[in-house]
């Protein structure tokens, strides 16, 4: 139980928001004529800033634009890089690039920049024509985009879809992976998303504490294989219309209501465990009694599914997905899925039998550890529920 509690402690000193450390950038390569790359980039525009002025805040770009951030005005933000258009695309182009069969690509700004919102913050559109190699027939792109001296950002992942070389797909870039080639085969696209998404999952602490409140409060195998299908399949919907655009909901929602899930979903059991030692003769702490599901039971995959919808949320929003993507994304998003879901599975394999065995070996004890478990975190759940609502 000590050790739960420790556990659970440990998790509290992490940020309240799982996923606000990291960044993502969007690119769309097109190729309109032979030897002639477009590459359109999507970037979080105070990050553009930051990076892109030099380190002194008295830089010009970092004044105006930060005002312009601060006052939430994207004509003032476009303005802001237009007007030091030079140094914003002299380090957009000298972090990303795009060679033909090992020769670099020559980039030009085409327009101005225009400022959309993703993830209830502003990005700034930016397109560049590359001129290549006429003979070439595969592209390498790689990207370095992000963190830089603003420090607050530990990660970007550089999504990339692209139509050339007679072959159109997508990939993701990071530090681990910086780029790609648009002749990579297929297992190295899936890997790509499947990493990306099972890495996710595991550095998500909030959708570990919601699976680690599944677990605790599943006293047969039955029920954490029902409350597992039950999330993933919910969450899988929502995931899968967030990325076909149909549905937007604004992360100043979905983190809240994810934190309040982990702390209902832990508190259930917590309740559960006040009924049964208070209904000693129905069920019996070893966990022993009918097989099929009350109206509790029910009750309580009512409740995962709800939340597993918003967890789908959650999970798009770790790519950014607040608008229609194309089709030949949407599969590497379903791979990513699958690395969520793959982890997820062997959190349950792992954890769920250990504490199965102790409930069988002593009843007491598993009773015991299972509501510390879930005491703790219901706490957290809480904590990051009022943390994220006052926006701390």
């Amino acid at each position: 139980m000590a050790a739960a509690i420790a556990v659970v402690a440990l998790l509290g000193a992490a940020p309240a928001f799982a996923h606000g450390f990291t960044s993502t950038v969007y690119v769309d390569l097109t190729s309109p004529a032979t030897g002639h790359v477009r590459a359109a980039l999507g970037l979080e525009y105070d990050l553009l800033v930051v990076s892109a002025a030099d380190a002194e805040k008295d830089d010009p770009l970092f004044r105006t634009g930060d005002a312009a951030f601060k006052a939430g005005d994207a004509a003032r933000q476009a303005a802001a890089l237009d007007a030091h258009a030079d140094s914003v695309v002299a380090y957009v182009t000298g972090r990303f690039g795009v060679t033909a069969e090992g020769k670099a690509c020559t980039p030009v700004r085409d327009g101005g920049f225009t400022i959309e919102q993703r993830e209830d913050v502003p990005y700034a559109l930016l397109v560049l024509d590359y001129r290549c190699p006429e003979s070439a027939e595969s592209h390498e792109v790689r990207s370095g985009l992000f963190p830089d001296s603003e420090e607050y950002v530990r990660d970007t992942k550089t999504v990339v879809t692209y139509d050339l070389d007679l072959t159109s797909g997508s990939a993701a870039l990071d530090a681990r992976q910086p780029s790609f080639s648009t002749q990579q085969s297929w297992a190295e696209r899936f890997w790509e998303f499947f990493r990306l998404g099972a890495e996710h999952l595991l550095t998500g602490l909030d959708h570990i504490l919601f699976l680690l409140a599944l677990i605790a409060g599943s006293r047969r195998l039955r029920e954490i294989v029902l409350a597992a299908t039950t999330f993933t399949l919910a969450h899988s919907v929502t995931f899968i219309l967030a990325a076909l655009g149909l549905v937007q909901v604004p992360a100043s929602f979905v983190e809240p209501v994810i934190a309040l899930s982990i702390a209902v979903v832990a508190g259930w059991h917590l309740w559960r465990i006040w009924r049964r030692r208070s209904h000693a003769t129905d069920l019996d702490l070893a966990g022993h009694g009918h097989l099929s599901l009350d109206s509790a039971g029910w009750a309580r995959l009512a409740v995962v599914f709800c939340f597993g919808l918003v967890h789908g949320l959650g999970f798009a929003s770790a790519l950014g997905i607040e608008q229609a993507l194309s089709w030949k994304l949407l599969w590497s998003l379903l791979v990513f899925n699958v690395g969520i879901e793959a982890v997820q599975l062997a959190i349950i394999i792992v954890v769920f039998p250990l504490l199965a065995l102790l409930r069988h070996r002593r009843p007491a004890a598993g009773l015991w550890t299972t509501g510390a478990i879930a005491a703790g975190v219901s706490v957290m759940g809480l904590v990051w529920f009022v943390q994220r609502i006052l926006g701390i």
